[in-house]
């Protein structure tokens, strides 16, 4: 019996709009991903199961063979670096970008800026090419208050309506990159299970495509 292919997803945004792209396929979790307290999931694919993984850990997981395939956002393979990974398909889900924010009017040129954020490596090459020396700040969670309380003079984050930044009397100031959810597939996988992927690749890279359209 030929291995199951083990799919590699997080909960929150990105699996609730994977989901509908793994459905048509004959690929739907027995158990709802949401609550069940299981992290390896059946599917009603009989040659797919399902992982679910914190999303900071997907492309680990992928790269190291842990699963073969899986969904991360960009923001993720950009801070990661993800090496060891295919990248064939952007889902075009899970859209949103990743911003530098601040007070209106932004911080005086020439100010050595404080700025809070987790996705450092891309803050720290993004500054960086602009030729702005910065101190980061790495936090993982409320980032609109580091400005509110003096802790950071920008934040760099994922902005999705702007909503948050608005209530908090902030505004975005730069997009660093717009951000989606991509198929990433295990280099080894790739090779050695080629005939079972690839078609599986161009099946949902169809299904998304279809979606992106409507």
């Amino acid at each position: 019996m030929t291995e199951q292919l083990t799919v590699a997803l997080s909960k929150g945004r990105i699996l609730e709009q994977t989901l509908p792209l793994l459905s048509p396929l004959g690929i739907e979790p027995l158990e709802d991903p949401e609550r069940s307290r299981n992290l390896v999931l059946p599917t009603s694919h009989p040659g797919v199961r399902l992982i679910i993984v914190r999303a900071t850990d997907v492309p680990t997981y992928v790269a190291h063979g842990g699963a073969d395939l899986g969904v991360a956002g960009k923001d993720v393979l950009m801070e990661q670096g993800g090496h060891g990974l295919y990248e064939p398909v952007d889902l075009g889900i899970a859209r949103c970008r990743l911003m530098v924010a601040g007070h209106p009017g932004g911080v005086p040129a020439g100010q050595r800026l404080r700025v809070a954020t987790k996705f450092v490596n891309m803050t720290r090459r993004h500054f960086a090419e602009q030729g702005r020396q910065v101190d980061l700040i790495k936090l993982y969670g409320s980032m609109e208050l580091a400005p509110l309380v003096g802790l950071a003079d920008l934040i760099v984050d994922l902005v999705d309506t702007g909503n948050t930044l608005r209530a908090n009397g902030l505004e975005p100031l730069e997009t660093i990159a717009d951000i989606s959810a991509r198929l990433v597939v295990n280099k080894a996988s790739m090779k050695l299970r080629h005939r079972e992927l690839k078609p599986l690749i161009g099946r949902i890279a169809e299904t998304a495509a279809t979606r992106a359209d409507r």
